[in-house]
């Protein structure tokens, strides 16, 4: 038996969406006949991504110019979003991944703007678009966070503690949402896009080791034998956010070829 995933009547918000996960995860609502604002900083990029969606299926796309750096602005222009199309049901919570480097040489001011960035953005989500999607009796919030928050990994500090505290906030928000409305995170692997290539550059200028040899390195620890696609990490985020998903919630489903080793 197959299932096609229909979002038609739905409207959903995905952040960071001007490239790489946020944009094919866009791609991949639009797919499905939603209605999809896609929120970035660099507005010159969300014109040609939504004529691409409303091409792609879309009934309508919008584009949101907002920087999630900083708090006061970005509540402010989500706020008038929310205003002018009424509200939506799917939320993906999206952001720059942190800078790579050890954890002990980041300093206090580092943490505290990865924590707004990240926890305080998703914090602000939840709480502003709950009322429209209890009104409606359908919402689902998923975030995009990195296998990091179950298995650190090696000098990406700022990542490990962060993604980590937002799996914890993510459970706890899950038992608190009532019935028809869920939270859930997408735990990507090593996916092809331009985060993955600075991260690749940073471990090369550190270890003195070449990119194609760290992306090897990477390769032979994935059972699939290969780096993932962002369509694969849209198409995941596209079932939790369908009513396919209607009866997960707090879970945080790794999507990396099957390469972590934990249960």
């Amino acid at each position: 038996m197959s299932y096609e995933i229909d979002l038609r009547g739905r409207r959903a918000l995905v952040c960071g969406a001007s490239s790489g996960l946020g944009a094919a995860t866009a791609r991949c609502l639009a797919r499905a006949g939603c209605e999809v604002s896609v929120l970035a900083r660099r507005a010159s990029k969300l014109e040609a991504l939504c004529a691409e969606l409303v091409e792609g299926g879309a009934p309508a796309a919008h584009g949101v110019e907002a920087d999630m750096d900083q708090l006061l602005d970005f509540a402010r222009s989500v706020q008038d979003h929310l205003q002018e199309i009424g509200g939506v049901h799917i939320c993906v919570h999206n952001t720059g991944g942190p800078a790579a480097g050890p954890i002990l040489e980041k300093t206090e001011e580092d943490l505290v703007e990865v924590f707004s960035r990240h926890q305080l953005t998703a914090h602000f989500l939840v709480r502003s678009l709950l009322p429209f999607m209890q009104q409606e009796g359908y919402g689902r919030f998923v975030q995009i966070l990195s296998t990091s928050a179950r298995e650190p990994i090696a000098n990406l500090g700022l990542s490990n503690s962060i993604r980590a505290g937002m799996v914890g906030w993510a459970k706890t928000v899950s038992r608190e949402l009532p019935p028809g409305i869920t939270i859930n995170n997408v735990l990507p692997g090593y996916i092809g896009t331009d985060r993955l290539a600075h991260l690749k550059e940073a471990l090369s200028q550190r270890s003195g080791r070449s990119p194609e040899q760290i992306e090897e390195s990477w390769v032979e620890g994935i059972p699939e034998g290969r780096l993932g696609e962002a369509t694969e990490i849209g198409e995941a985020i596209l079932f939790l956010a369908s009513p396919l998903a209607s009866y997960i919630r707090g879970v945080s489903l790794p999507v990396e070829g099957g390469r972590m080793m934990g249960l």
